[in-house]
């Protein structure tokens, strides 16, 4: 992974973790024949102090594409079923990402749908992480992959920079640790943002002693 970052998003993906995911938002990630616009996405530092990031306990296997250089997808299976998109950011070295939460679908409309054929509104296409890569036809093999060039992967500056006066900030979604960080960025009033749930740990069920 030697290449440049070219174009307007090399100084914004090289830069800290959270101007970088603010900076997403309007961006258009195109994949698979489908055109999805950003509108909902969060941060995730890595080694230094983000106990919710992936990189958090160092480099793995796993997380390696995390540490460098920015401009490459990291992909993450979860609950044995779904696949989630980051975008890496950051110096070199330095493991930051920015998952990708949301979007709305703005090219390639009949193979989201075909794609997904149970869903039955267009603005649920790419509502949440696992259906936006879903919606993308986004699986292991984009991992790794170069999002700035040419590849089956682009990503894109927004046509228009989304004005500060329709972003919002919150706490990330799901996180079992540093629940309440605002790493969060969305668009306000956009319908294809996610439904803010915070994790609630699992309560463990209490052993009932045997009589003797």
């Amino acid at each position: 992974m030697t290449e440049t970052l070219p174009g307007e998003l090399a100084g914004l993906l090289a830069g800290p973790v959270v101007p970088a995911a603010r900076g997403l938002l309007g961006c258009t990630l195109a994949a698979n024949g489908v055109t999805v616009r950003l509108t909902e996405v969060e941060a995730y530092a890595g080694t230094a102090g983000d106990p919710a990031s992936h990189a958090y306990r160092g480099r793995t296997a796993r997380n390696a594409v995390m540490f460098g250089p920015a401009g490459y997808a990291y992909l993450y299976f979860t609950y044995g079923m779904h696949w989630c998109v980051n975008v890496v950011t950051g110096p070199d070295g330095e493991a930051s990402a920015v998952l990708l939460r949301a979007g709305e679908v703005v090219g390639g409309l009949d193979v989201a749908r075909a794609r997904r054929p149970a869903v039955r509104r267009d603005v649920d296409l790419a509502r949440g992480p696992a259906r936006l890569c879903a919606t993308l036809g986004l699986d292991r093999a984009a991992y790794g992959q170069y999002l700035l060039g040419d590849g089956p992967v682009r990503l894109r500056p927004p046509v228009e920079p989304v004005p500060d006066a329709s972003v919002s900030s919150g706490p990330r979604v799901g996180v079992t640790a540093a629940h309440d960080v605002p790493w969060r960025f969305w668009i306000d009033g956009n319908p294809t943002v996610s439904t803010y749930r915070r994790h609630v740990p699992r309560a463990r069920p209490t052993r009932v002693a045997r009589p003797d």
